[in-house]
């Protein structure tokens, strides 16, 4: 009799992050077979993320093409991803978040009629289109769920108020708290020990922030390396051409401004740490730094994750250049603002969200293994 058959889809560098430690702990137990399938949405940087955990797709799909469309990157995933499940057969399809990937990897398994766990779900905006097509993804994926995980009270909340099963949701914290606690473990890196000073690190990638207001946060950032003659900015640059001309423009040619290449995510982790504080707009660092006690200020009108918000490891700033550049300025000038944010309690996991997931995925199977409590968040 053939083994209960996982199959993990992931297609970018956030997913391949947080799908790592899942796919890792369902491979402890040889009685089920855990298969890693890979789009290609983001083909390079997926492919260094999962490098991290010594990790490489099993299936590979290639989809990515230069100059591809959001409806290109679909029907592409979808066509690759109905082959994929025809020929393996697996008894469960688990896809992680909010991409264009996730979208096709539940879709895709509701036309196999395949059971789809979704990681991470119940993130929720006030609308569809914001983030954009993010929001759109995690909603429909949610329709189509037939297990959602979801990271925290907030998002189960979410779900039950959208008419979801309650049995079908379970608290199981966020496997990027797994991730990042693991990285930070096993890696040992250096950034910039010639700087003695303070760290700032900006990260600004999401399709809402082109233009105008990636302008203003880049004109922000640079205003806080003039006034500041002990920072450094750190500026991952990412991949998309029109955002790097942007950034190059503004923020290129300062003594004190490093504009690099992506990290390999083990060596970001250790960046992370070694910063005094973040602005991103990126997701995963809203939930990744508050574990290090770093402050983030957001880059964004609106986030899914307000938990963080709520529990002042992150602020929500927005894209205008006043607030940024006012926001920043006074953690770096006040103590004791900066220390509020910097002791917040993380309120998004305790690194131990991948053994619940394996626990209940197991089940799902009828093979036995090792419980762990679910998380429940409560003080």
């Amino acid at each position: 009799m053939a083994s209960p058959k996982f199959v993990c889809v992931v297609g970018t560098r956030p997913e391949a992050i947080k799908m790592a430690p899942v796919v890792l702990e369902l491979r402890r137990f040889p009685a089920v077979d855990t298969i890693l399938a890979s789009t290609g949405q983001h083909k390079e940087m997926l492919e260094q993320a999962l490098g991290a955990f010594r990790l490489k797709p099993d299936e590979d799909l290639a989809i990515m093409q230069h100059g591809q469309t959001l409806a290109d990157v679909t029907a592409r995933a979808v066509e690759g991803l109905d082959k994929l499940y025809d020929r393996l057969k697996p008894d469960w399809v688990l896809g992680q978040g909010d991409t264009t990937t996730v979208f096709a990897a539940a879709l895709t398994a509701f036309y196999r009629q395949i059971p789809f766990a979704h990681v991470e779900a119940g993130l929720r905006t006030e609308t569809i289109d914001n983030p954009f097509p993010e929001e759109f993804n995690r909603r429909a994926a949610g329709l189509i769920t037939s297990l959602h995980l979801a990271p925290t009270n907030w998002a189960a909340g979410n779900l039950v108020a959208e008419g979801k099963d309650p049995k079908t949701i379970f608290i199981t914290g966020n496997t990027g708290i797994d991730a990042v606690l693991q990285m930070a473990k096993n890696v040992q890196e250096d950034w910039y020990p010639e700087h003695g000073g303070r760290v700032v690190l900006l990260t600004t990638h999401r399709r809402e922030n082109w233009g105008e207001p990636q302008r203003q946060i880049a004109r922000a950032c640079r205003r806080l390396v003039e006034m500041f003659e002990d920072v450094l900015l750190i500026v991952p640059m990412h991949r998309n051409p029109q955002v790097r001309e942007l950034l190059t423009g503004i923020l290129g040619g300062h003594p004190r401004i490093r504009l690099i290449e992506p990290p390999d995510y083990d060596k970001f982790v250790k960046l992370m740490q070694r910063s005094t504080i973040i602005l991103s707009d990126s997701g995963g660092v809203q939930e990744e730094a508050p574990a290090f006690g770093i402050p983030v200020l957001v880059l964004r009108e609106t986030t899914e994750r307000p938990e963080g918000v709520e529990a002042g490891t992150a602020k929500l700033v927005g894209t205008d250049e006043e607030t940024i550049f006012g926001e920043a300025r006074q953690l770096l000038c006040d103590p004791a603002a900066f220390e509020k944010m910097a002791h917040a309690v993380s309120p998004y996991g305790d690194g131990r969200a991948a053994e619940r997931i394996r626990c209940l995925l197991l089940s799902k199977v009828g093979v036995t293994s090792p419980e762990v409590k679910m998380w429940t968040l409560e003080p």
